[in-house]
């Protein structure tokens, strides 16, 4: 009995789809979006086991989302290519525009802490070549150690309290984080604000902006 090659192509499909289907593994594709990482490091993000955050990155690899490398005794992931980000940012936009779960998560949490509109990519770039604004990474800092945009000042949010008096009060500043639905920015936004800072937030993060071909520092830029 002859294969229907298009059910063969639907059913590789649904393996992607399938590996994409659990909350965990698209953090796990969201931490690997800012550069390599080994299990160890992505257990200790995402709060699993090793062993468990070990079994979705192999259902990851399986799929073909993810790749690894070894470097020594360590295995290091990172995404197969900026065609994961693609499929991510697809399955972002039906689930806002059809859910009606996210609407409501988005308008209650998100909303409540930034309900301006975020700057866009072109718009920073343009303000960043003038020295208008100060770029604000709230990750950690090994995140930023691995690619971060040009000039950016790295405060995680952890010691954002602590080192406001880095920041220029007289300057606009753009925060960002690692996508647009990462919690870091939104929260950094609203803690600066109370303080009297003019801040905004990038709309995306630093996955997008290098997927856009925009310049980007540090050791995996």
């Amino acid at each position: 009995m002859s294969i229907d090659p298009k059910q063969a192509l639907f059913g590789e499909f649904a393996a992607v789809a399938r590996a994409i289907g659990h909350a965990h593994r698209l953090e796990i594709l969201e931490h690997l979006a800012q550069g390599e990482r080994g299990v160890e490091a992505l257990s200790a993000r995402v709060g699993l086991s090793i062993a468990n955050t070990s079994q979705h990155l192999q259902q990851l690899k399986h799929a073909g989302l993810v790749v690894a490398r070894r470097d020594g005794k360590f295995v290091l992931y990172r995404l197969a290519d900026d065609g994961v980000l693609t499929l991510l940012a697809a399955l972002r936009t039906v689930a806002e525009r059809r859910i009606a779960e996210v609407v409501r998560i988005v308008r209650g949490y998100f909303n409540e802490r930034d309900c301006l509109e975020p700057v866009s990519r072109a718009d920073l770039l343009e303000r960043l070549r003038a020295g208008l604004v100060t770029v604000l990474d709230v990750r950690p800092a090994d995140e930023f150690s691995s690619g971060h945009l040009p000039g950016a000042l790295n405060i995680p949010l952890r010691d954002l309290e602590e080192r406001l008096s880095e920041l220029d009060s007289r300057q606009e500043i753009v925060a960002y984080c690692r996508g647009p639905y990462c919690v870091l920015s939104f929260e950094a936004v609203a803690r600066l604000r109370a303080r009297g800072f003019r801040v905004r937030r990038l709309e995306e993060g630093l996955p997008e902006w290098r997927a856009a071909g925009l310049p980007v520092e540090g050791t995996q830029s």
